[in-house]
């Protein structure tokens, strides 16, 4: 059955309409609700006056990390790459203990210390300046906006798949195709929520978002396994497929020990530590809600993880096996792109086995991949709108602002981002000759990668303290153009300045060194040498100034 006779048969584009326009308005009443209950204070609108409690607090964590890379993105790995990606589920527990280690930590400071950023935290300790600011907002900066423009893409991926039928809309001359609508769409409204209320909002519809992507994934995977004659028939369809893809390297041999095992530790502390998750630590009520938090995100997500979404991947794979070649590896021509798989087995099977109600089912899980990609996208807006602000406005550009302008300037910043990254995504699709990265976990990794450098300030403040603010700069700088160097933009630049055999270099030392470690990682090394080494070279700060900020971390 394809996704068109559904749309006849069962009535999927009614049904996919109602249940999408009670989800936006769910979704706007908790904006305006958010914004009534709220008060005009900048700590209000960025943190929800530090008292989330536990069922806030873990819903909004786990809803932040799981994006559109966990059903979309992280599935196509697995459709590609066999058995060898699913072990990437081991990154959510390794979460859930940097949580519990770093959470109590990072929310004590912020309480005592009024931070609202990062940035305020490692300039508190390391002594405020220009450079330090800029540095640390530049790698927020490149998260982030990957980030949202994963979502945005995945917005436009999904309504390809909900109204396949719907015609291109002409807009002040422009053809707009589904693709763009869809993305077009996602971004405005979460835009306007994360406008109204903030980060009470956000969180709220976080809670929402997370339950309807955490029954997302069971009703994926039940219907997968029942679709193939239960467990029995699900292993055995599993059992057929090729060796290489039950097994490590994998078909591509890109996923041996050492990468996957510097991918789990450094993508989930990195996803940690990231402006959204980090602003989310200030937020929580007291320490016993993060702890508690940490036990059940490392017990609830991992398990919907590996088994309501890996294994439907896998699943997919021995259904609609890649087409492979000595030098690529396409999707199945039913399955289109990587990226699509999960989509591509819900679509086919939950109508087939269950009827109308399969119907009805499909468009609820598709409202929770949506509702996936929102939850990410709402936590980046609102947290890139801080540190726009915060570290940048406030810093450089009018430093005795007062706290309405910040918030108008946060809220202008949040239009702009938006703006912004939908402008990428649109030229992206319109050029795929000049798309930079393909697969949606493509970007995610590259993001992941950026916010991972932050990495050696925050064990150094938190419990080493042995670095200095220039240590800090140096080394975060040169992590970032590591990190740089392994995306496409390298190679892209040096071609078109005719410098071939120099891209041709790059290109090649970053290949080998991604088959063994992933790029984080690399950036991490080079960072951690360097700020290690101009730290012993240059002044720390104060012995009374260190006393204190330890004293406040464990009081």
């Amino acid at each position: 059955m394809t996704l068109g006779s559904v749309a006849t048969e069962g009535g999927f584009t009614s049904t996919i309409v109602t249940v999408l326009i009670l989800y936006m308005i769910v979704l706007l009443v908790l904006g305006v609700v958010g914004f009534l209950r709220s008060r005009a204070t900048e700590e209000d609108f960025y943190l929800a006056g530090r008292g989330q409690g536990l069922l806030v607090t873990v819903m909004t964590i786990m809803a932040t990390f799981f994006s559109s890379a966990a059903i979309l993105g992280i599935p196509g790995n697995v459709y590609k790459d066999g058995v060898a990606f699913t072990l990437f589920a081991l990154n959510l527990p390794v979460a859930g203990v940097c949580i519990y280690v770093l959470g109590s930590k990072i929310r004590r400071m912020g309480q005592k210390r009024g931070f609202v950023t990062q940035g305020d935290m490692i300039a508190d300790y390391y002594g405020d300046s220009a450079p330090l600011r800029a540095t640390v907002a530049l790698a927020g900066f490149f998260y982030v906006i990957l980030y949202i423009v994963m979502q945005i893409k995945a917005g436009g991926y999904l309504a390809q798949v909900m109204f396949p039928e719907t015609e291109p809309l002409n807009f002040l001359g422009y053809e707009l195709e589904t693709f763009e609508l869809g993305a077009t769409a996602l971004s405005l409204v979460t835009m306007i929520y994360v406008l109204i209320g903030g980060m009470r909002s956000v969180a709220w519809t976080d809670v929402l978002q997370g339950f309807l992507l955490l029954g997302g994934l069971i009703l994926a995977s039940v219907a997968t396994i029942a679709a193939l004659g239960g467990m029995s028939g699900f292993f055995d369809t599993i059992a057929k497929l090729p060796s290489e893809a039950l097994s490590l390297p994998g078909p591509r041999g890109n996923w041996n020990a050492s990468a996957l095992l510097t991918i789990c530790i450094f993508t989930s502390i990195a996803s940690i530590i990231q402006p959204g998750q980090w602003m989310r630590l200030y937020a929580a009520r007291n320490d016993r809600t993060l702890k508690q938090s940490s036990l059940v995100f490392s017990i609830v997500l991992p398990s919907c993880f590996l088994f309501g979404i890996m294994l439907v991947a896998l699943a997919g794979r021995a259904l609609y096996p890649p087409e492979v070649t000595a030098e690529i590896q396409q999707a199945h021509e039913a399955v289109g792109s990587f990226d699509q798989i999960v989509v591509v087995m819900l679509k086919e099977q939950l109508p087939q086995m269950l009827g109308s109600a399969g119907v009805v089912l499909l468009a609820i899980i598709l409202v929770a991949i949506l509702a996936a990609s929102m939850s990410t996208a709402d936590s980046n807006l609102h947290a890139l709108s801080a540190v726009l602000t915060r570290d940048v406005y406030d810093r450089f550009i009018r430093p005795g602002a007062g706290e309405v302008e910040r918030a108008w300037v946060g809220r202008i910043s949040i239009v702009a981002t938006t703006f912004f990254a939908l402008w990428l995504v649109h030229a992206m699709h319109r050029n795929p000759d000049y798309e930079p990265l393909n697969m949606i976990a493509d970007i995610m990794f590259a993001a992941i990668a950026s916010a991972c450098q932050l990495l050696p300030a925050t064990i150094d403040m938190l419990f080493i303290r042995k670095g200095t603010r220039a240590g800090l700069i140096s080394g975060l700088v040169a992590g970032l153009l590591v990190v740089f160097l392994f995306t496409p933009f390298p190679t892209a630049i040096l071609d078109g300045l005719g410098l071939q055999a120099l891209a041709d270099g790059i290109s090649g030392s970053t290949g080998l060194l991604k088959n063994y470690f992933d790029i984080g990682f690399c950036g991490l090394v080079v960072n951690c040498v360097i700020f290690a080494v101009v730290s012993v070279y240059t002044k720390p700060a104060t012995p009374s100034h260190i006393k204190a900020f330890a004293r406040d971390l464990v009081e």
